[in-house]
C-alpha cells in the first residue's frame, strides 16, 4: 500500500503552506506531489517557492507560474467582473515585481504534467497529474463538468486517475468508460486549494490517495481519496495582503474561503 499527498494552488500564502507542511507530515505519506501554481495573489512567492525546492517536492506548472515564469502580464485567469480582473492586473504586477531571477527561472522549467503508470495484477493503473486539465494548464474542470466531456478528456489522456487543481473547489467524481459487461472505472479528483480555498471554507485543503496492490479499473472502490483540511493563520496571510500593495478584496477572501 501506498499513501501520496498531493497538493496545490498556495498562491504565495506562506503561512498556509508551513501549516500544511505540520499537517502532512505528521501523516508520513509516501510520495508527495505539487500541482501548481506556487504564486500570486500574497506576498511570499519567493519564500513558498524556496520551501517546495528546499524538499525537492516534484511540481508542475501552474497557469500563474506559467506566466510569471515568462513575465507575462496574463495569468491565464478567468476572472468574472471587471473589478477581478482589475485586481488580477495588480496582482500579477506585483509578483512580477517582487519575484526574484532564479526563482523566474525555476518556474519556467516546471513541467506540464506527471504520469505515474502502476502494474497491479498484471494490470495497468494510470495517475495523470495536471493543473487545469490535460488539454489546456488553464482549462477549469468544475464539479458540474458534463460526464461525458470529462470522460473523454480522461480517455484521450489515457488516465485512470486525474488528479488536478485550479477551481481551488475540490470533489472526486468515479465515471466507468468500459463497455458491455466490462467496466473501467476512472476517478477524477480535483484536489482544491492549500491557500486560496473558495469553497467557503477557509482552511487550507489537499488529498491523500492510497493505492495498495488490490486498486484495479475494475473495482470503483479500490483506491481511496481522503480530503484532508487543515487550519492555519489566516490573519496573518490577510494582513500581509492588507498591509501591501495588493487589493484588501484578497484579504476577505482569505478570512471567507471565497
Amino acid at each position: 500500500m501506498i499513501r501520496i499527498a498531493l497538493f496545490s494552488d498556495i498562491h504565495a500564502n506562506l503561512p498556509a503552506l508551513e501549516a500544511f507542511f505540520e499537517d502532512v507530515d505528521a501523516r508520513q505519506p509516501d510520495f508527495i506531489y505539487c500541482l501548481g501554481d506556487l504564486v500570486g495573489y500574497n506576498v511570499w512567492p519567493n519564500e513558498v517557492i524556496d520551501e517546495i525546492r528546499k524538499r525537492n517536492i516534484p511540481t508542475i506548472a501552474g497557469n500563474y507560474d506559467f506566466g510569471i515564469g515568462r513575465e507575462s502580464n496574463d495569468c491565464g485567469c478567468a476572472y468574472k467582473s471587471e473589478d477581478e480582473k482589475a485586481n488580477g492586473a495588480v496582482s500579477i504586477a506585483f509578483t512580477n515585481r517582487i519575484i526574484k531571477q532564479d526563482r523566474r527561472r525555476y518556474l519556467r522549467t516546471l513541467p506540464a504534467h506527471i504520469r505515474v503508470e502502476f502494474q497491479l495484477n498484471n494490470d495497468k493503473l494510470n495517475l495523470l497529474l495536471v493543473h487545469g486539465s490535460p488539454r489546456k494548464i488553464n482549462e477549469y474542470l468544475f464539479e458540474d463538468r458534463d460526464e461525458k466531456s470529462l470522460a473523454r478528456i480522461m480517455q484521450e489522456a489515457d488516465a485512470d486517475i486525474m488528479c488536478f487543481g485550479h477551481t481551488h473547489k475540490p470533489y472526486h467524481r468515479t465515471l466507468n468508460t468500459g463497455t458491455g459487461e466490462q467496466p473501467h472505472f476512472r476517478h477524477a479528483i480535483n484536489i482544491g486549494s492549500v491557500g486560496k480555498p473558495k469553497d467557503a471554507d477557509n482552511r487550507g485543503g489537499y488529498v491523500l490517495l492510497t493505492i495498495d496492490e488490490h486498486s484495479s479499473v475494475l473495482d470503483k472502490d479500490s483506491i481511496e481519496v481522503a480530503f484532508i483540511r487543515f487550519a492555519y493563520d489566516f490573519e496573518r496571510a490577510a494582513r500581509a495582503v492588507e498591509a501591501s500593495e495588493l487589493p484588501n478584496a484578497y484579504a476577505d477572501n482569505l478570512r471567507k474561503g471565497c
